[in-house]
């Protein structure tokens, strides 16, 4: 079969062989973890411990203060150091909590496995991923609570599994399909559950054959689909992805309840099933660490709160020359300006790369290419203009916060303008302007 796809988007190298054939390894606690208390969207957890506290591992530690928050967890049992600011990979200091590992993993007593968690109602199975702390695991963090209670005016039909992993390089993502098939296979049922959807739809990039294959062979006899969709960039985000399977186009500045679908990622799947079934928080994540500049590029699960330090070492360190360390993907990943942050629940990748110096960025020579590229149909570099010039209403009405910051406009221009820079600070503004009329 033909694999399905979206319109435009673009096809940068995966460089995925570097761990695409690596299993899994489990990188032992570090002495110290730094545990951010915000790492979702949405608002910050209130910190529910204070220095020289003796907690347990899977304790929590933060409390989410809204609807769009998420708990946090100790990812270690021992002393709490410090409640304060600290260094964070969005680039500002945030309150965190400081753990002083005792060594010992000393465990929160989370009661019982539930007997049967597919006999959960969808409130219980809602309530039991709010208190995990469970957020998207695929980067954007939002609180995975809040996808599984959709509006009761727009009812959800169609579950999709993200199986994509469209960036390049990362594959933890593909690992998790082959290594954990069942448990994500039991997320996606709990999550059609919680949501009142009649269908789940895998969508795995035809890249992963093997991923496919198994997932296939898994459901068969199921009324569970699997999907391959082809292989282009960006085609796991989640609206191009709804419209590559079911052809359903989300509206200007909807979201996938909209079109009675909700998205989520594999790797939150399994999260998903782990909370509701093993009583387990989201205190570790699946990334993978890879780049030319790694000794020994790894599948690593990590608790949070690591500093991105540790995970290097564990992979041999660098391998020659470095200037560049990102977290996430080479296409939407953040570059850091140190290594001592800390994995947070958002951390999909840690990745180490020797960068050519910054090229010259020339006029736009209006060739359309970020046009063709764009999975939204947006034109980027008016956007960008209408940013630069500070005429924030007009870049708003040409559609800049439908933008998802994909990076497919400025890898394809000729003139190397910084365009998505632009439109992320024109987001930004926008935003802050609207919070400040509606205060």
């Amino acid at each position: 079969m033909r694999a399905k796809t979206f319109p435009r988007g673009t096809h940068p190298p995966e460089f995925k062989n570097f761990t695409e054939h690596l299993a899994f390894e489990t990188l032992p606690a570090p002495d110290k973890v730094y545990i951010p208390l915000h790492q979702h969207f949405g608002a910050p957890a209130k910190s529910l411990v204070n220095k020289g506290e003796e907690i347990l591992c899977g304790q929590k530690i933060g409390e989410a203060t809204a609807l769009f928050s998420a708990d946090i967890h100790a990812s270690v049992s021992g002393k709490v150091l410090a409640v304060e600011p600290y260094i964070h990979p969005a680039g500002r200091p945030v309150l965190t909590v400081a753990i002083q590992n005792d060594g010992e993993d000393h465990l929160m007593d989370s009661g019982a496995d539930p007997a049967d968690p597919m006999a959960l109602s969808a409130e219980e199975i809602r309530k039991k991923v709010k208190e995990a702390g469970v957020v998207g695991m695929g980067g954007a963090a939002f609180p995975t609570a809040v996808k599984l209670s959709p509006p009761k005016d727009k009812p959800i039909d169609v579950v999709i599994i993200n199986g994509c992993e469209c960036e390049p390089v990362l594959t933890a993502d593909h690992r998790l399909m082959l290594e954990f098939p069942e448990d994500i296979i039991n997320g996606a049922l709990l999550v059609r559950k919680a949501t009142g959807a009649d269908r789940i739809i895998f969508g795995v990039e035809n890249n992963k054959k093997d991923a496919l294959d198994l997932l296939r062979e898994k459901t068969a006899g199921t009324a569970i689909e699997v999907e391959a969709v082809r292989t282009k960039y960006p085609q796991g985000a989640e609206k191009n992805l709804i419209y590559a399977i079911l052809k359903r186009e989300v509206p200007k500045g909807g979201l996938p309840f909209d079109v009675g679908v909700v998205v989520q990622n594999v790797a939150t799947a399994k999260a998903v099933w782990d909370a509701v079934a093993h009583n387990r928080p989201l205190y570790e994540r699946p990334l993978t660490v890879s780049g030319p500049a790694i000794t020994t590029p790894k599948n690593l699960i990590v608790r949070i709160g690591t500093p991105f330090q540790t995970v290097i070492d564990a992979c041999g360190g660098i391998n020659g020359e470095a200037d560049t360390l990102i977290m996430g993907g080479p296409m939407m990943g953040l570059t850091q300006w140190t290594a001592d942050v800390p994995v947070i629940k958002g951390t999909s990748g840690i990745l180490l790369w020797k960068m050519d110096k910054s090229p010259r960025e020339f006029a736009c020579i209006r060739c359309s290419r970020c046009v063709d590229h764009c999975p939204m149909g947006l034109v980027p570099t008016q956007i960008m203009k209408l940013v630069k010039y500070d005429q924030l209403d007009k870049a708003e009405a040409w559609g800049a916060l439908d933008c998802v910051e994909c990076g497919s406009c400025q890898y394809g221009c000729p003139a190397k303008i910084p365009l998505v820079h632009w439109i992320r600070l024109g987001k930004n503004k926008i935003i802050r302007l609207k919070k400040k009329k509606s205060a």
